[in-house]
């Protein structure tokens, strides 16, 4: 019997293959970008969890699989603009060439453009959501790549980069640059089992989300010191190079692993008075600090 996160992470793998395009007569290295981006390895841990908030509230994960894969859009192009030479100027996503290493920055750049434009078109598009539903997940996705969330928390991470950030100042740009997407995620789940705004429950879903975002984070910032490139899939101690703020440069290592393992505790107590703590959602949220890469 297959698992529930295996069930969904195939269905996600089957749909972003599938939303993709695969050929084009006037864009066909762009095209290739993109699928390079998205397919070629990643955790899909923000579809994931979109699609494991719609079951808890009820609804089928199958529905919410465009909107699930949007978010991974918007995830694989802030990573290929990311590791552009202009921002954080790494070689290596994914245990792979970075998309501007393998097809060059021009077309990187087009690629996350084209990423960007194809998530909304996924949701839009969508065919078992509602109208409503569509424009509620249209406007909280926009507002939590824009600038008041993970655009504007990379945009901070630049400018603070040398500066020494207090412990809140940090907590507030990982909120923003990794946190908004993730809680995003879950609401966007919940909006696909078509439910409404002001229901309750969201709120101890969004602090869900606000909780175990900057767990992910924290957990980052301790693998970039403690792994190597080899299991990251991504260049390691990049952090230290750039001189950036950082979860275990602040808090030290062990507080770092401390202060993950009890957002972790917070979290699970949430999804449990939500009475959302299904087998698929407590393991995401597991898996989002008991990892290695």
């Amino acid at each position: 019997m297959i698992d529930p996160f295996t069930r969904v992470n195939d269905a996600i793998a089957d749909t972003l293959d599938t939303l993709l395009p695969q050929h084009s007569d006037i864009a066909q290295p762009m095209v290739d970008a993109m699928r390079h981006a998205v397919l070629g390895g990643g955790k899909r841990m923000r579809p994931l969890m979109a699609c494991a908030a719609c079951e808890a509230f009820n609804g089928s994960f199958k529905s919410a699989l465009p909107a699930a894969c949007s978010l991974e859009f918007i995830h694989a192009y802030s990573l290929i603009h990311d590791d552009l030479p202009a921002m954080d100027d790494d070689e290596l996503r994914h245990g792979q060439a970075a998309t501007h290493i393998a097809f060059g920055e021009a077309n990187a750049i087009l690629a996350g453009d084209s990423l960007h434009s194809l998530a909304f078109q996924s949701i839009a598009e969508a065919p078992a959501l509602s109208h409503a539903a569509k424009l509620h997940c249209i406007s909280l996705l926009s507002t939590a790549a824009g600038w008041p969330g993970m655009a504007g928390g990379q945009c901070l991470d630049i400018a603070a980069e040398g500066e020494e950030l207090s412990l809140a100042r940090l907590e507030a740009l990982h909120s923003a640059k990794t946190g908004a997407l993730i809680e995003a995620s879950l609401v966007i789940g919940a909006y696909c089992a078509e439910v409404a705004p002001d229901n309750p429950r969201l709120a101890l879903l969004r602090t869900f989300g606000q909780r175990i975002g900057l767990a992910f984070q924290i957990v980052d910032d301790i693998l970039d010191e403690t792994e190597s490139s080899a299991t990251l899939g991504k260049p390691a101690g990049s952090d230290q190079a750039l001189h950036k703020n950082t979860f275990p440069k602040l808090m030290g290592l062990e507080g770092a692993r401390q202060r993950a393992e009890s957002l972790l505790a917070e979290s699970l107590a949430l999804l449990k008075e939500a009475n959302l703590g299904t087998e698929l959602l407590t393991s995401l949220a597991e898996r989002s600090v008991k990892r290695r890469h």
